[in-house]
């Protein structure tokens, strides 16, 4: 599992101490330094809500159907990118609330 994590962010900080309670190795996959994770990208522009919106320059006009702009969007910017989330293996989640990375957790 990698949760995507930004220490600045406390719903962020949130979802590190539920990984941390539960048990479960994941990887605190700093995003912010590392961009988006090769691997994860195809599957992260299909999560709705992605794209911290308040975080987009005032000259981007985003189309949350347009895949590749997306896509675009979150390789060359990924402080845009929404946090935290959760990814295993084929699927992803944003925890918003933080609650919801639980559903990907094996005991949930």
């Amino acid at each position: 599992m990698r949760l995507y994590h930004n220490p600045r962010c406390s719903k962020s900080r949130q979802a590190i101490a539920i990984m941390q309670n539960s048990g479960i190795a994941f990887e605190e996959y700093r995003y912010l330094e590392l961009g988006v994770h090769p691997s994860d990208i195809s599957m992260l522009v299909e999560l709705e809500g992605i794209i911290r919106t308040n975080d987009l320059e005032s000259d981007v006009q985003l189309d949350p159907t347009n895949k590749s702009q997306i896509q675009e969007l979150l390789e060359s910017n990924p402080k845009i990118l929404q946090r935290p989330i959760l990814v295993d293996g084929d699927k992803a989640i944003i925890g918003r609330p933080v609650e919801k990375i639980l559903t990907l957790l094996p005991s949930a």
